[in-house]
């Protein structure tokens, strides 16, 4: 079973840059799809971008052009590179990890999930 760990999120003014990271223990990590999700207060959780076991990568279309996903299987680590935040952006986001490791945007097909981390754009 893999065990994740979000850090990175914190307050940035609109149009800086963030990057997230998401540690993960175990050892099918390589073999694992890994996606990040959101959710914003009052709102649902929110499909943001995944990255397969084959380096496919899918996002949503309110962060295409400005997010990228990558990850480092030698570190078991998962990034998500945000530039030109948006307010609207604000929202805790959540790393989540399947086996079989194709991409799927879907938050219920993900068995694996991190606690979270905040990240708050100001106008």
């Amino acid at each position: 079973q893999v065990q994740l760990v979000e850090s990175g999120g914190g307050l940035v003014q609109a149009g800086d840059s963030l990057r997230l990271s998401c540690a993960a223990s175990g050892r099918s990590f390589a073999s694992s799809a890994m996606g990040w999700f959101r959710q914003a207060p009052g709102k649902d959780r929110e499909f943001v971008a995944a990255i397969s076991s084959t380096m496919r990568t899918q996002y949503a279309g309110a962060v295409k052009g400005r997010f990228t996903i990558s990850r480092d299987n030698a570190k078991n680590t998962v990034y998500l590179q945000m530039n030109s935040l948006k307010p609207e952006d604000t929202a805790v986001y959540s790393c989540a990890g399947r086996i079989p490791g194709d991409i799927v945007s879907v938050s219920w097909l993900y068995t694996m999930w991190g606690q979270g981390t905040q990240v708050t754009v100001s106008s």
